[in-house]
């Protein structure tokens, strides 16, 4: 295996801004059963999931997927604060951002990604190993 490019780790501090949840280049935030219920009980809707699903949640092919308003931004990103309504129960596709591969992929990519993220090369240094913990979706 190729040692990769940020062994020395990466700094990552999430700042709550939503440029991640916002726009229309980002794409689907893909969810699994168990984390609709985590966003149901979020949403103080748990006793009734079907109601939640209907109105935060779409069919794509055979996957599911969060809602998103017109303008691309994700149903739960709050218009007036930019925040996320479930930041504590997010799924694990926004728990793992900005260590995602295609952003892993060289320094590059991850200036890329840094330039629309204020908190990427800011607070926290994250290890070889915890990156990769995240990036293969092992720790949250």
């Amino acid at each position: 295996m190729k040692t990769p490019w940020y062994t020395e780790g990466l700094a990552f501090q999430c700042t709550q801004c939503g440029n991640c949840c916002s726009g229309p280049d980002t794409g689907y935030v893909w969810v699994e059963e168990a984390e609709i219920e985590q966003l149901a009980v979020a949403m103080d809707m748990s006793d009734d999931i079907n109601k939640f699903e209907r109105r935060f949640v779409r069919q794509v092919g055979l996957r599911k997927s969060l809602v998103e308003y017109s303008d691309g931004d994700c149903i739960f990103l709050d218009p007036d604060t930019r925040g996320c309504m479930v930041y504590q129960s997010r799924p694990i596709q926004c728990r793992t951002w900005p260590f995602w591969d295609r952003n892993l992929e060289t320094t590059t990519t991850w200036e890329k990604a840094a330039e629309n993220c204020p908190g990427c090369n800011r607070g926290n240094i994250y290890s070889l190993e915890s990156i990769e913990d995240i990036r293969l979706k092992k720790a949250i």
